[in-house]
C-alpha cells in the first residue's frame, strides 16, 4: 500500500509528526487512500508541525502571548472621531467628495467576507441568504448587493464585489446568486472566491484528526486566509487590470454595513493611509468584542479573549472606557498594500485555538466533552502592525453596527430588523417627515442610501401612519 503514496508525500509524513496516518491509512480502501493523497498534497506539513509545537509550548512560540502584549497597550491616537462641530462635519464632508470622486472614477471593489454557514441563526445555508429584511424579508445578500447597485447608478461606475467563500458555502453562494439573478448586479462583477482550509490536530500528539476514512478534519483558515485566497485565485490581479485602487471590506453579518461608504473610503485616501478600520464604541466593558489599541507605536486589535478585565474596565477621567474603541470589522485596503503583504508569510500569523473537534476511528466517530484538537486560522486585522499609515475611524454604532450573531438576545435578528428600522425612521425625520416610532417601515437601498435620498418624496406628503414600504416602483 505504501507504494500508493507518492515517495515525497510519505517523506513528509514520517518527518512532520505524521506517520500514524499512514499507519491507519494500510485498511483503508484504494477510493479512500487516493482521496486522503489528494487532500494531504495540499497541505503544509512542515507548517502545521511548527505550529504544533509552538502551541504546544515545545519550542519558543515566535508571537509574543497577546495578554502580556495587551499590558503595553494605549488608546489610539491617530482617530477621526464623529463630527460634533461644524467644522468637524466640513472635514466629513470634504472626506464624502474624496470618496465619491474615487467611486466616480471607478477605482473601487468591494470584498464581502461570506464564508460562514447560519447555523446558529438555525439556518445550515450560507448566512448570507439569512433573512433581514424587516418588512420583505430580503437576505442579507440582497440588501448588500442593493447598496452596491444603487452607488452604481449614483456614480455612473461599475464596481467589482469579490465575494470570499468557504467550502461549506461555495456552491450554495453560487447557486443562491444565479436564482436571484445576482441580485441585480452584472454577474461578470461578483467574483466568488473560496477561502483555504487546515487541518485540526490533535492537541496532545500533534497528528491531524481524521474526519472520516481518508478525509482529514478541515476547517477554514479564518478571514485572515482572505489575503492568500485573493492571491491564489487571481483576484489581486484582476483588481489591477480592471485599475482599482481602493477596496472596502466587509463581512456578512453586519446588516448595517454601509457598502463602500464614501466618507469612509475619503478619509481613508485624505490620510493616504494603506489600511483604515472602522471602529465604534463598545456598549460595556464585557462586551465580547475586540478593541483597536496603539502598542509599541503600531495598531493592533486585542481580542477581548485576551484583554485582562482590569484593563478592559478602567476608564478615563471622564468616566468613559479607556479601551472603548470597538472592532466593526469594516475595513479600506490599498490594493497595492495587500499585494504587499500577501506576499510575505510573516504578514499574518496563524492562531491556535483549542477546540472541540469531532474525529473519526475504525470504530466510528468521537465526539469529546473536552477541547481535544488546535484549529489554526489567520485574522486579517493582523495586518494594521505592517502598515506605514494606518487610519481609525469611529462609525455611528446605531446607524452602521448591528451584527445578525445570536438567535436571541444582543446581536440578534430582533435587535438588527429593530435598528434598522430605527435608521429609515431617523431617515424620515430628518428629510422633514414625522413617523411614529411603531410604524412598521423599510426602505430599499435603490431608493435611498441616506436621509436626503428621501427629501423631493417627503416634500410629496406622504401617509407615513401605516407599514411604509419604500422600494424600486412603489412608496408604501
Amino acid at each position: 500500500m505504501m507504494a500508493e503514496f507518492p515517495p515525497a508525500l510519505r517523506d513528509a509524513l514520517e518527518r512532520f509528526g505524521q506517520a500514524p496516518l499512514l499507519e491507519q491509512a494500510a485498511a483503508w480502501s484504494d477510493f479512500h487512500r487516493r482521496g486522503f493523497r489528494f487532500e494531504a498534497d495540499q497541505v503544509d506539513w512542515p507548517l502545521i508541525q511548527r505550529l504544533y509545537h509552538a502551541a504546544a509550548g515545545l519550542v519558543p512560540n515566535p508571537q509574543e502571548d497577546p495578554r502580556v502584549l495587551a499590558r503595553r497597550a494605549v488608546p489610539p491616537q491617530r482617530l477621526i472621531k464623529q463630527p460634533l462641530t461644524a467644522d468637524d462635519r466640513r472635514s466629513w464632508a470634504l472626506a464624502k467628495s474624496r470618496g465619491e470622486a474615487a467611486l466616480r472614477a471607478g477605482e473601487v471593489a468591494a470584498i464581502l467576507v461570506a464564508g460562514g454557514q447560519g447555523t446558529r441563526l438555525g439556518i445550515s445555508d450560507p448566512k448570507g441568504t439569512f433573512p433581514i429584511g424587516p418588512l420583505t424579508g430580503k437576505p442579507l445578500f440582497q440588501l448588500f448587493c442593493e447598496q452596491l447597485q444603487a452607488r452604481q447608478q449614483r456614480y455612473g461606475v461599475r464596481i467589482p464585489y469579490a465575494i470570499m467563500t468557504s467550502d461549506a458555502t461555495h456552491a450554495a453562494t453560487l447557486a443562491d446568486f444565479e436564482a436571484h439573478d445576482y441580485y441585480g448586479l452584472n454577474p461578470e462583477d461578483v467574483w466568488f472566491f473560496p477561502q483555504g482550509n487546515m487541518p485540526a490536530v490533535d492537541a496532545q500528539t500533534g497528528v491531524a484528526l481524521l474526519a472520516g476514512p481518508g478525509r482529514l478534519a478541515l476547517s477554514p483558515d479564518g478571514h485572515g486566509g482572505i489575503l492568500a485566497a485573493l492571491q491564489r485565485h487571481g483576484i489581486l490581479e484582476r483588481f489591477a487590470e480592471r485599475g482599482i485602487e481602493t477596496l472596502y471590506y466587509h463581512q456578512v453579518d453586519n446588516p448595517s454595513t454601509p457598502v463602500c461608504d464614501p466618507c469612509f473610503l475619503g478619509w481613508h485616501l485624505v490620510a493616504g493611509a494603506e489600511v483604515s478600520t472602522k471602529v465604534v464604541a463598545k456598549r460595556s466593558a464585557e462586551e465580547k468584542m475586540g478593541v483597536i489599541v496603539s502598542i509599541d507605536g503600531k495598531l493592533q486589535v486585542i481580542e477581548y479573549s485576551d484583554l485582562p478585565a482590569e484593563l478592559a474596565a478602567e476608564t478615563d477621567a471622564e468616566g468613559q472606557l479607556r479601551f472603548w474603541a470597538g472592532n466593526t470589522a469594516m475595513h479600506v485596503f490599498s490594493r497595492r498594500f495587500l499585494e504587499r503583504v500577501a506576499a510575505d508569510d510573516r504578514a499574518l500569523p496563524f492562531h491556535a485555538a483549542r477546540k472541540v473537534v469531532p474525529y473519526w476511528t475504525p470504530d466510528g466517530v468521537v465526539t469529546p466533552e473536552q477541547p481535544n484538537g488546535l484549529k489554526f486560522e489567520r485574522f486579517i486585522f493582523d495586518v494594521l502592525p505592517w502598515a506605514d499609515q494606518a487610519l481609525i475611524v469611529e462609525g455611528d454604532r446605531a446607524e452602521e453596527f448591528n451584527p445578525v450573531k445570536n438567535k436571541e438576545g444582543h446581536d440578534s435578528p430582533a435587535t438588527a430588523t429593530a435598528a434598522l428600522q430605527a435608521v429609515y425612521r431617523r431617515w424620515i425625520r430628518q428629510a422633514g417627515g414625522e413617523i411614529g416610532d411603531a410604524v412598521p417601515i423599510e426602505i430599499s437601498p435603490l431608493v435611498a442610501l441616506e436621509a436626503d435620498d428621501l427629501r423631493d418624496w417627503i416634500a410629496t406628503g406622504p401617509d407615513l401612519s401605516g407599514p411604509v414600504l419604500l422600494a424600486p416602483n412603489r412608496s408604501r
